[in-house]
Order: structure tokens, then sequence, then C-alpha cells
């Protein structure tokens, strides 16, 4: 897997203070993405080991707390992001105590595939649905457009 950009101190994605990162591929390709340059997976650097450890690092660090980790893109549930994903978000679950996990994908709740479900099982809150131009209103929190939903799985 590839990622596009990494935030380790963020408050824009998510509640709170947060490390968010932006992963590479997206098979949606809505009309009117403001965030293009990540369709292609072969676009920004390869998500290594380092980079898997300097998150882990930056949840943990007490100097700046941080609330949790946001996973947008790209499409995190791209089924070439899945491995890398799933390991990252158990990582998350198991070594940084009361962090949640925030996550966008163009893929509905609803029509996840096994594999897509197993990554979700350790999210907090998943942002799903594809961006639609023509429901667009920059006025809906972590979301682009109405139809997109904000699904609270956890109590977190």
């Amino acid at each position: 897997m590839n990622f596009h950009q990494y935030y380790p101190v963020d408050v824009v994605n998510g509640e709170g203070t947060r490390c968010t990162l932006f992963v590479s591929g997206c098979e949606h390709q809505c009309r009117g993405c403001y965030n293009q340059s990540t369709w292609s997976p072969s676009s920004g650097e390869l998500f290594d080991q380092a980079m898997e450890d300097r998150i882990i690092a930056d949840l943990n660090d007490t100097r700046i707390k941080r609330r949790g980790l946001s996973i947008s893109g790209g499409d995190p549930l791209l089924p070439a992001n899945l491995q890398s994903v799933l390991r990252l978000v158990q990582r998350v679950r198991n070594e940084c105590e009361g962090k949640d996990i925030w996550m966008w994908t163009g893929y509905t709740l609803a029509n996840l595939s096994d594999e897509q479900r197993e990554v979700v099982n350790y999210v907090d809150v998943l942002v799903d649905g594809k961006f639609e131009k023509a429901l667009a209103d920059p006025s809906l929190p972590w979301r682009g457009s109405s139809n997109q939903v904000v699904h609270r799985l956890t109590p977190r």
C-alpha cells in the first residue's frame, strides 16, 4: 500500500486532536472529489514498517495528547489496501490505549465484503458512501455530501 499524506497533528479530520493518514488508491473516482491526487494506488510513498511505527509512536506521545487516528484517502477499504490497513488498526487497538479510529470510505457499510468488515470491526466511527457532487454541502460535519453517513460504531 502507498500513502499520500500523513499529518501527525490534525484537528480537522475527526473529533479532537488526531493523527491522520491519507492512503493512496480509490476506485470510486467521484466527480468533484477534492482529493483526486490520491486516486492512483501508486501515488505517494510506500507505507512501510517505519511509517506504521511512527504513527503508533505519535499516538502514544504524551507531549501532544491525541484522541486517535483518522484514515482517509483514497480509500482505506480498497481491496489492495486492506492488509496494510488491517495491520495498522489492529496495532492501534492493541498498543494505543484509549485511542479511537475514524475512517472514511466510498463503500457503504451495508455492502462491505467480509475482508472489509474485518477492518471495520476495529473502527469506532465510519463515514461511508461516495461523494455526490449534486448533494454537496460544506456545512455537514465530517462529510462532503448529504448521502454520506457518519456511523458511530462504538461508544468511544
